[in-house]
């Protein structure tokens, strides 16, 4: 499958949306408005040196030691080595991105290269708002390592630039493609005779079958339940249109009380009324509730396509895990059964004030060549937003049903951009809201309007930048 023509078709209809935004308000830099202090190591920039590296200058980069885990990024280390063997590279992976690199930002001498990713990643809207994260533009212009007469910015996946940008600067390298679904085990099925359901009536059905043999119909990120706020207003979207999408993210009165909405929170409520989760999920982690599925405890869990990589030293032999889309709630949906949602993710940066400046964009060179996106998907099952680079790749199971997934879903593919945004609405409130929602001490009702009272905190604090998604 040629991922240019899955990305061409998806792109059009907001599957990558734009533009990225800030996350969360308040992060306290030392901004960037004083370059004297950033690029402190300038190479002579030349045809095969286009960035101005010097050759011998350190470069330090940190990691987010997540799903993806950080061996590929030591690949890309050993490539960049490979071209400067003089510079010495300082390696670091955390799960407390923020924790670890906020001091340094405020007193500007952060790392070249940051991975901002994971529950602790560094506030979007602060760092930006800071003039704290250096211009790629630079980058894009600069011609591709391995793809003879074309520029970094010709290589990427339409959307990969456009989700990275701030009022018209692109500012964060968006390095993954994901798409966001329901997972199942394709081994599982078959050897119960069961099949995915593509309407909400059907899966009700289905959830019964599954608890009658024994099984939890589904588990969930419990200590994370925003993972299922995924699944819901993807259900709305598909019910209502795209613009359920835009009224939330635009923080519009009263978006989270749609019909839409209030339809499909009153479909997954079932879930919830009728015990199809898993005994004791809500006191899990994601790693623990997603074992539990690999284990066969559960048939379902909602994720996005890192789900195969975080997942691959515990999933058994033929598991064959299966990305699918929501169901649909009925023939009234606006959108088919196969649309899915789906965006650029994995956040990378090069802060304003980094002493190797140009190393940290010949780095992202590196990452964007297409040797470095082959290398990255090999290891860790997951596409990026180099075109063209599954070429020629045997993908593993579960990746190459989201490749399947992401071309049947066409131009109907959708995403939404509030958590980018506005990082807090997401990860406290709709969050906190979820947790409740999915361990059955609210209803449809109050989960709406938990949802609903957030958006308004957010529209209401001045001291939140607001961004504003086109319809």
């Amino acid at each position: 499958m040629n991922r240019r023509e899955i990305l061409r078709r998806t792109a059009a209809a907001g599957l990558l949306a734009t533009p990225a935004a800030g996350l969360l308000a308040g992060c306290a830099t030392s901004g960037g408005d004083d370059k004297s202090d950033g690029g402190a190591y300038k190479g002579t920039k030349s045809e095969q040196n286009p960035l101005g590296v010097k050759e011998d200058a350190p470069l330090e980069v940190v990691i987010f030691n997540g799903g993806f885990g950080e061996e590929y990024a030591k690949s890309h280390e050993a490539m960049y080595k490979e071209k400067y063997p003089k510079a010495e590279i300082k390696h670091s992976a955390t799960q407390e991105i923020n924790k670890t690199l906020q001091p340094r930002f405020v007193d500007g001498t952060p790392p070249d290269v940051v991975n901002n990713s994971g529950a602790g990643q560094i506030d979007f809207n602060g760092l930006v708002s800071q003039n704290a994260v250096a211009d790629l533009g630079e980058l894009l212009a600069a011609p591709s390592l391995d793809q003879p007469g074309k520029t970094v910015k010709d290589t990427l996946l339409p959307g990969a630039v456009e989700v990275g940008s701030y009022d018209g600067k692109f500012l964060v390298l968006n390095y993954t493609y994901t798409a966001y679904g329901i997972w199942h085990s394709t081994k599982l099925f078959a050897e119960r005779g069961w099949e995915y359901a593509k309407t909400w009536d059907e899966h009700i059905a289905l959830c019964k079958k599954i608890k009658a043999a024994g099984i939890a119909p589904w588990t969930y990120q419990g200590k994370h339940p925003r993972y299922m706020s995924w699944p819901m207003i993807a259900t709305a979207i598909k019910f209502g249109g795209p613009s359920v999408a835009t009224a939330i993210d635009n923080l519009e009165p009263n978006a989270w009380k749609s019909d839409a909405m209030k339809t499909a929170v009153e479909a997954w409520h079932q879930i919830v009324k009728d015990g199809f989760i898993l005994a004791g999920s809500p006191g899990l982690d994601h790693v623990q509730a997603q074992t539990a599925w690999c284990q066969g405890k559960a048939a379902f869990v909602s994720c996005g396509s890192w789900l195969e990589s975080e997942q691959k030293k515990v999933t058994p032999a033929g598991f064959n895990m299966t990305i699918q889309p929501t169901p649909s709630l009925g023939s009234s949906d606006k959108l088919p059964f196969e649309a899915i949602r789906g965006t650029a993710g994995e956040p990378f940066i090069v802060p304003a004030k980094a002493k190797n400046l140009a190393g940290g964009l010949e780095y992202f060179r590196v990452m964007l060549s297409k040797k470095g996106a082959q290398d990255f998907t090999k290891k860790v099952s997951s596409l990026t937003v180099v075109a063209g680079s599954t070429e020629g790749i045997e993908l593993p199971f579960g990746l190459s049903t989201v490749v399947k997934a992401l071309d049947a879903s066409g131009s109907n593919g959708f995403n939404w951009v509030y958590n980018n945004y506005y990082r807090k609405l997401e990860r406290e409130l709709v969050d906190a809201a979820c947790g409740e929602f999915f361990s059955g001490r609210i209803g449809p009702a109050e989960f709406l309007d938990q949802c609903q009272k957030g958006a308004d905190s957010i529209a209401q604090d001045t001291s939140i930048k607001k961004y504003k998604r086109a319809a």
